[in-house]
Order: structure tokens, then C-alpha cells, then sequence
């Protein structure tokens, strides 16, 4: 009935265009034709979901949580993306900081302007650095290695035309499958590549034999200033959920309190004796100039023809772990603990991530893709929090924006978005998101009053703004600024970064329960309804997945890490249910990334 109903509309639609007069009979049976099969069905239904949204995707800009949310959300993105490549950039030498800054603001820029889901932040990631950096050394081990850009260009442009086809075909439909399963094992491996990570930065900072760059003063310095960043950031982050100060205070510490803790621990390196051991800091190049002086454009299309095929497997990987990579952080920054009111649109925005990806060749940048865990945070930043005592009319049905109140049927089409919400976001809104303090009474087992989440600002102006403040780091004065950034600084960010996301991911929280005394666990918590050997056993399959995905980017055949993170999915479907788990322990254990609102753009929920 569905199918029949948009076959009908969008003829309707084509009826009444005024340009429809000008097709032939041919051109009116060809356009049918590809409908019944499917072809493009997801991307048009996707544009025609979110089009009614795109003025009020702009005009709710207007709102004080876009601030808090543009700083937080460029630190905890262009920082971590440099960190990311430096090893990229210290081993191939064909990459920069500013190519990390373009690629970090071409893909802000058109996701923001173009694309359906304006929460997910693209940038650049770890293992799209695991990955060119593998590609560097697969080549470089050949007699007579191409020209690295030129194959990377074509790697990136097989890796475009797949991802044209998938979201052509509405292979992202298969995201129906992808549950918490899938997303906390994925997280929980990004958790510890953000701490290993750390780790490698501090260890590099360390003299070689070879070289005279740093010294080992300068290497324990940077050790104090990682955990010093590490250590004020989760301080910010303490006081922000405790009783003290008043509410806008701990608001401020929550909001800005990791930016504070960067620049002030940044300054230590400039103090005292700290600055006569001289920390290494970021590597910068030329203002807007490509490393090595070569052109901004890359000629891909003179690589020699074998090596063209030769790079189709590459691109096969580079496609394996965008599907997963960029939807899952989407699903996670629109996930079902979010109250939003705008549709999504995954088949779109992957058919503009091809895009992004075919400029990044071309222009010779890493490669942007959604984000984990910045696309989460940075929708959890424009979250609008109410006391618990909000009355259920005014959580249940957020105000509409301007642009709904004006669309045609809009009191029609309201009544479905407010029900849907209503039974969508409900559930969440009735949990414990953020503890009011002012309300907090001290003692064991009294009642306490918290916050909820009743409106997220979905909007395109925080993640256009966070894209333009990297292209302004492209510029001379703020290139010498970013240079004054100790590389500890950044150690400390992501094992910040890492742990925070570490604490809330999904397997943790088993394991703690798992450990937990059961005579101090609430009594309405959902795993008491789940026996412990079921627990292991679940939690067992998940680290089991984890620790094959982070053995396998230690090695030279890193390059197939991607395929296996894919198969988290049907381990999900075909293998879990087969052992020994009840549907309502696998109901506990596992559940729905997104909401069934979220999920309409694939299809729904399965």
C-alpha cells in the first residue's frame, strides 16, 4: 500500500510540473520504469522529508545553545582529526595540517548547506588514517611504487561510485538491522583507539637516536600536561553534575569546561621551567598551501592503468567502512534517547558523502566521514533541559517552528509528528538524564528530582560555524597559534575524550553490573531481569568482535579491519540468536539504536 501510495503521489508530482509537458512518451515510461525498482526511491523520499524543514533548520539557530555547542564541538573536532594524522603526515609526508583543516571544513560546509542530518559532524577520523597510512605502506613496498595522491585518488573515487550505487539502490536500508549490538562494540573499539592514541603521542615525544627534535625533558612535561588536561577537563565534568554553584554555573562547566581546560593547559607549557624544557607542539605549514609545495589538485587521472584496478580493492574497504562508520555515528547522533522533531535522511546524505569523498581525492585531503563520539556530543550539547516537574504537555509536544506552522496540512501532518513523538521519545524522557542538584537531598534512598531532555535545537548553523573556525586556522596568524599547542595537550584530549566515552558505552556499563554487589543495584534495573552467565556471554561475543577488529589494525592487513567491523551486523542477526538467550534477556541486553521516527528513512526499525 505504501509502494502504491508513492508511485501515485509521485506521478501526481510530475503532473503538475511545469516542465513535465516536455517529456516524451519514452521519458514517462523510463522514470516509472526505475521507481518500481527502487532506483533513487530513498534519496527522493529523504529530500522530500526534510526539504519543509531547511528555512527552520536556520531560523531555530536562534537559540543560546548553538554557542556552547559551536566551541565545544570545534575543539573536540579539529584537534583530535590533527592528532589523528600525525602519523599519517610524519610517515607518507604527503599530507599536512592544513590538509586535515580543508578536509575538516569541505565536509562541515556541504553537510551543513546540502546534506539531511545537520547533527553529524564529518571530519577526519582514526581509521581513515589507519587506512591511508596502510594503503602507504602496501605501495611503498612494490618495485616501482605509483605516485601515492594519484592512487589514493582513484581509491577515493571507486570508493565515491559505491557509495553512488549503494544509496541509489537503498542499501541503506540494511541500517535496519544495525542494533546496540553492532553500535557499543564499534564504540567501545573507538574508545580505546582515542586512548591508544594518547598514548602514542606521549611515547613519540620521546627522543630517537636519529633525531634531535625533542628532548626528554620536554617528553616528562608533556606527560604532566596530558594529565593535567585529562584531570581539569574531568573536573569541569564533576562539578557540572554535583550540588554545588548555581545551576548556570555547573551549565557553564559542562559547556565550556573542556575548551578551558585546554587553553589553560596549554598556557602551563609556557610557564617556568616548563618552558625552557620546550614541549614538542603541532607541526604547522605554509597558510593555505598543500605540504610539500605540490599543487592542490591531484592528477589521478594519469596513474597508470594497472594500478587503477589495483586500487578498486582499496576503494572496496574505504566503502565497507564508510557504510558502517558514517551511519552509525548518525544513528548515534540521532539516537533514541534524543527528542527530535525533524526527519532524517540516510540514503541522501550517503550519496552526498560519495561526494565529499570524490573532492578529497581530487583535491589530495583525508577523506571526511561521520564522527564518533563528536556526533553524539555535539547533538547532546544542543539538548534543552526542563525539570522533571514540566508539565507532560509541554515535553510531549515541543512548539512547532515557524516554517511547520505555514507548510500546507501542517495541523494534519503536526498530529503525526506529535504522536510519534509521544510514543517514540517517551520512554527516554521518563529516565534520569541529568541530576538537578538544587533539588538533591543528601542521604541514602530519598527521592531526588532531575532534568529531562524536551527539545534538541535542530538546526545547520553550529556545524557550518565549527567548519569555518578550521578554515580560519588555515590562515597565518591562527596557524602560529595552533603551533603553540603542545602535542601532551592533545594526549590528554583524547584520553579525556576516550574515557568519557568509555563510561557510557554500552558493554561497560554490563561489565560494571556484572561486578556490581547485587544488594546495590537499583531495584528496577533491567539486568536484573538477565542472569549474569547470560550477561558474560553476551558481553563475551561483543569484546570477542572488539578484540579481533583492534589485533587486526596492528597489523599489515589492516586494510580488511573495515569488513570486520561489518560483520558485526549479521553476527547480530544470525549467530546471538542462536545461543542460549530468552527474547526478553536479548530484549535487555540489546535494543534499537535510533527511534522508530529516526528510522523511517530506512525503511523502520526491524
Amino acid at each position: 500500500m505504501d509502494e502504491a501510495k508513492d508511485e501515485v503521489g509521485h506521478e501526481a508530482r510530475v503532473s503538475r510540473s511545469p516542465s513535465a509537458t516536455l517529456n516524451t512518451t519514452s521519458g514517462r515510461k523510463v522514470l516509472p520504469c526505475l521507481w518500481s525498482i527502487g532506483l533513487f526511491r530513498g534519496i527522493t523520499r529523504d529530500i522530500r522529508a526534510r526539504a519543509p524543514y531547511y528555512v527552520s533548520d536556520w531560523t531555530d539557530a536562534w537559540n543560546y545553545r548553538v554557542v556552547p555547542a559551536i566551541v565545544l564541538i570545534f575543539f573536540a573536532n579539529v584537534l583530535p582529526g590533527i592528532a589523528f594524522s600525525l602519523d599519517l603526515i610524519e610517515t607518507t609526508q604527503q599530507y599536512g595540517v592544513s590538509e586535515v583543516l580543508l578536509s575538516s571544513f569541505m565536509a562541515a560546509f556541504i553537510f551543513s548547506i546540502f546534506g539531511a542530518q545537520p547533527l553529524c559532524i564529518a571530519g577526519v577520523t582514526g581509521p581513515i588514517t589507519v587506512l591511508n597510512k596502510t594503503i602507504f605502506d602496501i605501495i611503498e613496498r612494490q618495485d616501482n611504487p605509483p605516485d601515492y595522491l594519484q592512487f589514493v585518488g582513484w581509491v577515493y573515487l571507486w570508493g565515491a561510485i559505491l557509495h553512488w550505487i549503494t544509496a541509489a539502490l537503498n542499501w541503506c536500508n540494511f541500517l535496519r538491522y544495525v542494533t546496540l549490538f553492532s553500535c557499543d562494540t564499534f564504540g567501545f573499539y573507538v574508545s580505546w583507539v582515542y586512548l591508544q592514541y594518547g598514548v602514542q603521542v606521549i611515547t613519540r615525544q620521546f627522543p630517537a637516536p636519529s633525531t634531535s627534535e625533542s628532548t626528554l625533558d620536554g617528553a616528562y612535561v608533556g606527560i604532566i600536561l596530558a594529565l593535567l588536561m585529562l584531570v581539569v577537563s574531568y573536573l569541569f565534568r564533576t562539578l557540572s553534575q554535583s550540588g554545588y554553584f548555581h545551576r548556570h554555573v555547573r551549565r557553564f562547566c559542562a559547556d565550556y569546561g573542556m575548551p578551558i581546560a585546554l587553553v589553560a593547559s596549554s598556557a602551563m607549557a609556557y610557564w617556568g621551567r616548563f618552558n625552557s624544557s620546550n614541549p614538542t607542539t603541532l607541526p604547522v605549514g605554509k597558510a593555505f598551501q598543500p605540504a610539500g609545495g605540490r599543487d592542490w589538485l591531484v592528477k589521478f587521472w594519469q596513474l597508470e592503468g594497472k594500478w587503477v584496478g589495483i586500487a578498486f580493492p582499496f576503494g572496496f574497504a574505504l566503502w565497507v567502512l564508510f557504510f558502517f562508520d558514517h551511519n552509525v555515528s548518525s544513528l548515534m547522533a540521532q539516537g533514541s534517547q534524543f527528542p527530535l522533531r525533524k526527519p532524517p535522511g540516510f540514503h541522501y546524505d550517503f550519496f552526498i558523502l560519495g561526494i565529499t569523498t570524490f573532492i578529497a581525492g581530487l583535491l589530495g585531503i583525508p577523506a571526511p566521514n561521520g564522527l564518533i563520539p563528536q556526533a553524539p556530543i555535539h547533538t547532546t550539547s544542543l539538548l534543552v533541559m526542563r525539570s522533571s516537574g514540566t508539565s507532560k504537555r509541554d515535553i510531549e509536544t515541543p512548539p512547532p517552528s515557524r516554517q511547520e506552522e505555514k507548510r500546507p496540512g501542517r495541523s494534519k501532518d503536526l498530529c503525526s509528528i506529535r504522536s510519534r513523538l509521544s510514543a517514540t521519545h517517551k520512554p527516554y524522557l521518563q529516565e534520569e538524564l541529568e541530576p538537578d542538584p538544587t533539588h538533591a537531598r543528601d542521604g541514602e534512598g530519598e527521592a531526588r528530582q532531575h532534568e529531562i531532555p524536551v527539545a534538541v535545537v535542530e538546526q545547520r548553523l553550529s556545524n557550518l560555524a565549527q567548519g569555518a573556525l578550521c578554515l580560519v586556522l588555515l590562515s597565518g596568524p591562527f596557524l602560529h597559534v595552533l603551533n603553540l599547542i603542545p602535542r601532551g595537550v592533545l594526549a590528554g584530549l583524547f584520553w579525556y575524550m576516550g574515557a568519557d566515552a568509555l563510561e557510557g558505552n554500552g558493554i561497560t556499563r554490563k561489565l560494571l553490573y556484572f561486578l556490581r554487589d547485587k544488594h546495590l543495584a537499583p531495584d528496577d534495573d533491567p539486568l536484573r531481569r538477565v542472569r549474569k552467565s547470560r550477561i558474560l556471554l553476551f558481553v563475551a561475543v561483543q569484546l570477542t568482535a572488539f578484540g579481533a577488529t583492534m589485533a587486526v589494525t596492528q597489523t599489515i592487513a589492516a586494510i580488511g579491519f573495515p569488513i570486520i567491523i561489518l560483520l558485526l551486523v549479521p553476527t547480530r542477526t544470525l549467530i546471538i540468536p542462536r545461543l542460549p538467550f530468552t527474547a526478553e534477556e536479548l530484549s535487555v541486553l540489546d535494543g534499537p539504536t535510533a527511534s522508530e521516527f529516526t528510522m523511517e528513512s530506512v525503511g523502520g526499525a526491524r
